[in-house]
C-alpha cells in the first residue's frame, strides 16, 4: 500500500479531494471544479496544479472524470462487480494517476450505469459498515438502489426521482402549486401513502385539481409531490421488514427514511464520505 496518496471524487459540478495517509484522511477540500468547469484539454493542467499543491503524491480518481464527458473514458465493469474488479480495470492516463471505472448492468434489454457511486457502495462493504448481503440506497437527482451479494455489487437500479421533481416544479402545470421548500410533514407522508395506489400520473394531475377545487391547503403541494415521487421510488424497491442502508445528507436522508418506514421497512444511515474513503483506499491498496 502506498502510505500517502490523493483520492478525488470528481463529479459533474463538484470535486472533493482527500489526502489519505495510512488509511486516514489528513486533509479534505471541496470546490466547484467539476468536469463541466474544465475547458477542453484542461485536465492535464488541473492534475499538475493538484500535484503541486499536494507534493506530487499518487492520485486515484473516481466519478464523472472517467466518463465520456470527462478526462478519459475509463469504461465500465459489468455487474456483479467486486472492488478487486474495479482495481484491476483502472485506466492510467498519465504516470502516477489512476481512474476507477464505473459499473454497468444489462438485464432483459434494460441497461443501467453508475460512475462514482460504486466506490462508496463497495467501500461500505469493505469497511464492514453494511452486511455483505444488503440493500443500499443513495438518494439524489438520480437515486441509486444497489443490491450487495457476498460482498459484490450484484445489481442496481437508477431512478430519476430528484430530476423528475425538479422538472415538475420548474416546467409542469402543477409547478405553480409547488411553492416553498419540501418539508417532512403530514403532506409529505400523505404523498408517500398515496403512492401506494399505483397511480402516479393520475395523482400528479390531482395536485392541479386539488388547487383548483380548494382540496389542499396552500403551500403543501411541494411536500406532497416529493412524497409521491419518493414513495413511488421506495415502494418499487423495498419490501416490508427489510433494512435499507442510506447514504445521504441529513435532509434527503430523513425523507427517504420516513418513506421507508411508512412501507414497513427500516432505514440505517451511513456516512457516504467515510464509505468513499474506505473504498478508494482499498482500491489503492490493490493497485500495489
Amino acid at each position: 500500500m502506498v502510505s500517502r496518496f490523493l483520492a478525488i471524487d470528481w463529479g459533474t459540478t463538484n470535486r472533493r479531494a482527500y489526502l489519505i495517509e495510512q488509511g486516514a484522511v489528513m486533509a479534505t477540500t471541496r470546490d466547484d471544479r467539476g468536469i463541466l468547469a474544465i475547458a477542453p484539454g484542461g485536465f492535464d493542467a488541473e492534475i499538475a496544479a493538484l500535484r503541486e499543491r499536494y507534493s506530487d503524491v499518487p492520485i486515484v480518481l473516481a466519478g464523472m472524470v472517467g466518463s465520456n464527458r470527462g478526462w478519459v473514458d475509463a469504461g465500465y465493469v459489468a455487474a456483479p462487480a467486486t472492488i478487486e474488479a474495479l482495481a484491476a480495470n483502472v485506466v492510467r492516463p498519465i504516470a502516477g494517476v489512476a481512474i476507477v471505472p464505473g459499473v454497468s448492468r444489462a438485464v432483459e434489454g434494460r441497461g443501467d450505469v453508475m460512475r462514482g457511486e460504486e466506490v462508496q457502495l463497495l467501500g461500505a462493504v469493505a469497511a464492514g459498515m453494511v452486511p455483505r448481503d444488503s440493500l443500499l440506497c443513495q438518494p439524489g437527482t438520480h437515486c441509486k438502489w444497489a443490491w450487495m451479494k457476498h460482498g459484490a455489487l450484484a445489481d442496481f437500479v437508477t431512478a430519476m426521482t430528484g430530476e423528475l421533481f425538479a422538472l415538475l416544479k420548474t416546467h409542469a402545470l402543477i409547478g405553480q402549486e409547488m411553492t416553498g421548500a419540501v418539508v417532512n410533514d403530514d403532506a409529505f407522508g400523505e404523498g408517500v401513502a398515496d403512492a401506494g395506489r399505483g397511480d402516479l400520473l393520475g395523482a400528479l394531475f390531482g395536485v392541479r385539481a386539488a388547487g383548483v377545487l380548494g382540496l389542499r391547503a396552500p403551500g403543501t403541494a411541494t411536500s406532497y409531490v416529493s412524497g409521491l415521487l419518493i414513495g413511488t421510488d421506495v415502494r418499487a424497491h423495498v419490501r416490508a421488514g427489510e433494512t435499507v442502508y442510506l447514504l445521504a445528507d441529513e435532509a434527503l436522508g430523513a425523507l427517504y427514511a420516513r418513506a421507508i418506514e411508512i412501507v414497513g421497512a427500516s432505514a440505517a444511515r451511513i456516512d457516504s464520505h467515510a464509505t468513499f474513503v474506505a473504498g478508494i483506499t482499498r482500491i489503492e491498496e490493490l493497485l500495489g
